[in-house]
C-alpha cells in the first residue's frame, strides 16, 4: 500500500474539507504515522474516513475528528495536557508533539499497555500512560492547560473545570444519541466560557457520570 499518497489524500479530502487549516497541525498528520497506531487487523484502514474498532465497545475517532480536536485545543509548547481515554495512543501522540507534556489516562490495561509500546516506537517519549479512571478527572497532575476527553459526557462535565489552569481549554462531547455536540470550553477568569463545535456521536465514556433520571 502507498502509505504516503494515501495520507496525502487523507489530509486533503478528509482533514481540510472539514475546516482543519492549521499548518501546524497538517504537518503532524504527515510526521505521525497513524498506521502504526491501529491493530493491526484494521492497519488498512488507518487513513480512512471512519471511526476504528480497538475491542471493548471502544473506537479511535475519525482521522478528521482528531485533526480537529488538536487545531481547536489550540496547544502551546508549554502547556500540560490531560488526555481522558488513551485508546491507541495516536492523539495523545499528536498532542505530545506540540504540548510540554501529555498525562493520558486508560482505564483499560491492555489498551494503556499497547499505547505505552506504540507511542515508545514512534519516538513520543513526553507522553506519560496512566492506568485508572479519569471520568470525573484526574487531581494528580492538575492543574491542566488542556483536558481532551475521547469519550462523551451526558450532560456538561462541569466538574473538569476545577481542574484547568486559567486559560486552560477543555474539548468535550457532550449528550446523549442520536444527539451529541462536540464543545469547548475556556476558563478566563474564573469563568468558563462555551462554544458549541459540531454535532457528532461517539461512544460514552465508561463511568461517565451520570444525570438524575426522573421516574413517574
Amino acid at each position: 500500500m502507498d502509505w504516503e499518497n494515501a495520507r496525502f489524500n487523507m489530509v486533503e479530502q478528509q482533514i481540510r474539507t472539514w475546516n482543519v487549516l492549521d499548518q501546524a497541525v497538517l504537518n503532524l498528520l504527515f510526521q505521525v504515522k497513524r498506521e502504526e497506531f491501529v491493530p493491526a487487523a484494521h492497519r488498512e484502514l488507518a487513513l480512512v474516513d471512519m471511526e476504528i474498532p480497538l475491542g471493548g465497545g471502544a473506537f479511535m475517532w475519525q482521522p478528521k475528528m482528531e485533526a480537529r480536536a488538536v487545531q481547536q485545543v489550540a496547544l502551546k509548547p508549554t502547556d500540560r495536557v490531560l488526555e481522558i481515554g488513551t485508546g491507541s495512543g495516536y492523539l495523545a501522540a499528536l498532542m505530545g508533539k506540540l504540548a510540554k507534556h501529555v498525562y493520558s489516562v486508560e482505564i483499560n490495561p491492555a489498551f494503556a499497555a499497547d499505547a505505552r509500546a506504540r507511542l515508545a516506537k514512534a519516538g513520543v517519549h513526553n507522553v506519560t500512560v496512566e492506568e485508572g479512571d479519569a471520568a470525573q478527572g484526574w487531581s494528580k497532575h492538575a492543574p491542566y492547560d488542556v483536558i481532551v476527553a475521547t469519550g462523551s459526557y451526558p450532560t456538561e462535565p462541569a466538574f473538569l473545570f476545577e481542574q484547568l489552569a486559567e486559560g486552560g481549554r477543555l474539548f468535550a462531547v457532550v449528550g446523549e444519541e442520536p444527539a451529541m455536540t462536540a464543545k469547548l470550553f475556556t476558563k478566563q477568569n474564573g469563568q468558563v466560557k462555551v462554544v458549541p463545535q459540531f454535532e457528532t456521536v461517539i461512544a460514552a465514556l465508561a463511568n461517565a457520570p451520570q444525570p438524575e433520571r426522573f421516574a413517574f
